[in-house]
């Protein structure tokens, strides 16, 4: 069942043919204008980002661990710990957070799938084909991607022994890491809805009414054969008789 902050779904098609039709295609546009909101609004991809950052915040806790273990110390081992602890205590919700989005959004898609699949609006549904957010999340998400790229190659390439330890090159590989999966889950994201929208969304092809309207050939009959005219015209008594 979705949760009670989603629309409803579609009612089921023999209520439907009792309901009027005007006000269930407004219903339809309404819903499913908030569920692409949803879906693929700007709130949606700062919370995206806003899990990417928390993950990046555990991650950075983990990498001082790292840190603090190559020294070697009874002190720095203990304070590594205590980084250890701080990082697994953000990762773990971070984890939770990330998996109740991907459950709200299966939710969403199911709902986006049942409202369109109920009616055909041609002037709504041609506004719900347009790229528009998902040319956002598409673009922002390749710079993410990009982002994250060049940190986590940066940092490999650029370490040096002797100044740069094995727990640095970890830390900033796992932050681009973690950039680079944000934004490849984005722009997948986008092209999917995208994809799916072309073929929801796609015009119903009908028929030209002048096809509709033409009439069929004449129907063809049989000749008659020449023997049959004669004998009827022999049968057939003369004019002015009786």
């Amino acid at each position: 069942m979705p949760r009670r902050d989603l629309p409803p779904p579609p009612p089921p098609a023999h209520l439907r043919a009792w309901l009027d039709e005007t006000a269930v295609r407004a219903d339809r546009a309404r819903f499913l204008g908030e569920l692409e909101r949803l879906s693929l609004g700007t709130g949606r991809l700062l919370l995206l980002w806003a899990v990417s950052a928390v993950f990046a915040l555990g991650w950075s806790f983990v990498g001082m661990a790292l840190m603090a273990f190559e020294e070697g110390g009874m002190a720095e081992g203990f304070v590594g710990a205590v980084f250890l602890v701080l990082g697994a205590g953000v990762l773990v919700p971070a984890g939770f957070w990330f998996v109740w989005g991907a459950k709200r959004d299966r939710q969403v898609r199911q709902l986006l799938c049942a409202w369109a699949e109920s009616d055909r609006d041609p002037v709504g549904d041609a506004r719900l084909r347009m790229p528009g957010r998902s040319l956002v999340w598409l673009l922002s998400s390749l710079l993410l991607c990009a982002l994250g790229l060049w940190v986590t190659f940066g940092s490999a390439g650029t370490a040096r022994p002797g100044s740069d330890t094995y727990g640095e090159v970890a830390c900033f590989m796992g932050l681009g890491m973690i950039l680079w999966i944000t934004g490849l889950l984005g722009a997948g994201k986008a092209a999917a809805h995208y994809r799916w929208a072309l073929r929801a969304f796609r015009p119903r092809r009908q028929a030209p009414a002048q096809a509709q309207a033409e009439p069929g050939p004449p129907p063809v009959t049989a000749p008659v054969p020449a023997q049959e005219r004669r004998s009827a015209s022999k049968e057939r008594p003369p004019l002015g008789s009786g």
